[in-house]
């Protein structure tokens, strides 16, 4: 079913002992059912596994948060706490922004680094790297991977890697999704992966609190350029005065996509740390990943994401020009075709 040569991951892992995942700060459905996808491959061949991430895994996610198995550095496990480890492999994600406070970690590791990923952006990481574009997300790769090396799935680990394809395709619904991925949907299915339950977990677990600041912010929707630019704005205020985490606006830029006529759309989000958080969305024949590198970002032509300096109205600005130039390069298209619709992904 891949196209990926696993022989020389499989050789690294038989020569080595103890291992380390992580993957991008605010960890997405992808992130979490990698990392946990591939911890079980490594278990199920005798190694120690430890995950550990720059940030904590968002609340909506619980069920892909099993206790004590993935760490928050500096929360559960501080960095002079972290077991020994002979290879760190790092999933879904190709950039050193993105890793946060793991960064440094694995900078200063001596250990071999791996590198997992369906991203096109990509950092100089000085890893073995296992990269696939056409895979609609990680959780493909380790599914795959875990065939590859005999590994039998048992049903929650099934449930997280099930989460992580589903919601890195819209539900099977952006153009990303191929055969290859409703393969794997069904065959973790048969695994026993229950579609139900895990759009359930995802998606109907909100609180009262992230409805209203939904609602607070998609009231205030800007848009732009003839329309074809849709773009929302969270100040560190919505969140305080909300009771909200930044990681409750996930979704809301895709919303803004929904506009007819729509062809681009960013939320910028205050972080605590005084930082912006841009996720970015676009169709085609944009592309918000050459958009993002500019900012030291990356993703998906369709949907990327990058961070910039606060505060937030001239970095806002900064952005607004930057959607200006890129739509300018491209007339409004005539027809809008189905293909068009943007992957997800949780930006940084």
């Amino acid at each position: 079913m891949s196209a990926m040569d696993w022989t020389s991951l499989r050789s690294i892992i038989d020569s080595h002992e103890s291992f380390l995942i992580t993957s991008h700060v605010r960890p997405d459905a992808d992130a979490l059912g990698s990392e946990l996808g591939l911890r079980a491959v490594l278990l199920a061949l005798g190694k120690t596994v430890t995950i550990v991430n720059g940030s904590a895994s968002p609340a909506n996610l619980d069920f892909m948060n099993p206790p004590g198995v993935i760490l928050k550095l500096n929360g559960e496990i501080q960095k002079a706490s972290l077991p020994p480890a002979d290879v760190i492999i790092i999933v879904d994600t190709s950039s050193w922004q993105q890793l946060g406070s793991m960064a440094d970690v694995i900078r200063n590791s001596k250990a071999k680094r791996v590198l997992i990923d369906h991203h096109i952006s990509s950092d100089q990481m000085e890893a073995i790297e296992f990269r696939d574009v056409k895979a609609a997300a990680t959780g493909e790769l380790i599914f795959e991977l875990g065939q590859a090396f005999g590994t039998s799935f048992d049903a929650d680990t099934a449930n997280w890697l099930y989460a992580a394809i589903a919601t890195d395709t819209g539900w099977f619904r952006f153009p990303s999704t191929t055969p290859r991925t409703m393969r794997i949907a069904a065959a973790l299915m048969d695994a026993g992966a229950q579609p139900h339950f895990v759009y359930r977990m995802v998606h109907e677990q909100m609180s009262m609190s992230r409805l209203r600041l939904g609602g607070r912010i998609i009231e205030r929707a800007t848009a732009e350029a003839g329309g074809r630019l849709v773009w929302v704005q969270v100040d560190a205020k919505d969140l305080t005065e909300t009771g909200t985490v930044a990681a409750d606006t996930e979704g809301l830029v895709n919303q803004c996509l929904t506009i007819a006529g729509a062809e681009a759309a960013f939320i910028a989000v205050e972080l605590p740390t005084g930082q912006i958080k841009f996720s970015l969305r676009c169709r085609n024949p944009h592309d918000v990943a050459a958009l993002a590198a500019q900012f030291s970002g990356g993703g998906h032509h369709l949907a990327s994401g990058c961070l910039l300096p606060g505060p937030v109205k001239p970095a806002v600005e900064k952005m607004r020009a930057a959607f200006a130039e890129m739509l300018s390069r491209n007339p409004r298209p005539e027809v809008e075709k189905c293909e068009e619709s943007p992957a997800v992904l949780s930006t940084p």
